[in-house]
């Protein structure tokens, strides 16, 4: 059986990612773990200013932090109460350290982690990709499913190869994963340079043979363009809820500040669910 952490904040419980979880969990047959990382520096009020209002504070930040623990509670019932009511396997965990050392500590354990990409753990908002996710996507230990904030069914799954081992290993990855569990059209879209001289595929051959052992039924389309650019517009230009499969997230910290990631530009454009996966 295999096992899928969803992520939480218990101040703003994200439902399109617990949509998400039971969705694939029932696909799967896996055990489904609700993470609501608690951590303990983290309040859903700014703690300075009450302290700054004097006397009463330290009353004030106690009845502060009572409620914020009532909030945390609900979300984790408002979590049992849905796979209950789903009927799946599931269990609860509550991370009360730091936040993203405890999610990354635990996807060494996991298939499969599941985070709604406007997630923050913070008070503050932050537009796609914040700054949590993509700490996460540089060091986390298994493939990440990054949602959008509303849950859609799933139509098709669209694998983006480029020719480089990142891509083939998020595609093989999926693979693994979900391959035989589901019967949604395959397609795998590779962008070329305008110089190139043909439409093949990298390595035509090999991955054509590749491809057929996993998604028998899969289309291939190769395109010519700048891949950001096109990527987008493919997507744009589709009626169907696509699954997004690729690689990213293995530059160094250095080398993210000068040069986006596709995924990034993919959770900045796009409404689509992005099936992240790096060696």
């Amino acid at each position: 059986m295999k096992k899928i952490l969803s992520v939480f904040d218990g101040y703003k419980l994200s439902k399109s990612t617990m949509d998400y979880a039971i969705s694939f969990s029932r696909a799967l047959n896996a055990h489904l773990v609700g993470v609501f990382l608690d951590d303990r520096i983290y309040h859903s009020y700014p703690v300075a200013k009450v302290l700054k209002s004097g006397a009463g504070s330290a009353g004030k930040l106690k009845q502060l932090d009572e409620k914020d623990k009532q909030k945390r509670d609900e979300a984790a019932s408002r979590f049992q109460q849905a796979c209950n009511k789903a009927g799946i396997p599931f269990s609860v965990h509550r991370d009360k350290d730091i936040a993203l050392r405890d999610l990354k500590h635990e996807s060494m354990f996991a298939d499969l982690v599941i985070i709604n990409k406007h997630e923050t753990f913070t008070r503050f908002r932050e537009e796609p990709p914040t700054r949590f996710i993509k700490d996460l996507l540089g060091d986390v230990q298994c493939p990440v499913l990054v949602v959008p904030a509303q849950y859609l069914e799933i139509d098709k799954i669209l694998l983006l190869y480029d020719g480089r081992p990142s891509s083939l290993f998020a595609i093989r990855q999926y693979s693994y994963l979900f391959g035989g569990s589901s019967d949604f059209p395959v397609e795998v879209l590779t962008v070329k340079d305008h110089y190139m001289p043909n439409l093949h595929v990298p390595d035509n051959k090999l991955m054509r043979e590749f491809i057929k052992r996993h998604f028998p039924k899969a289309t291939f389309t190769v395109i010519k363009g700048d891949p950001e650019e096109e990527i987008l517009q493919y997507l744009e230009g589709h009626r169907e809820n696509e699954l997004v499969v690729l690689g990213a997230y293995r530059r160094s910290e250095v080398s993210r500040w000068f040069k986006s990631s596709m995924a990034d530009k993919l959770m900045q454009d796009t409404d689509t669910p992005l099936f992240i996966a790096h060696s």
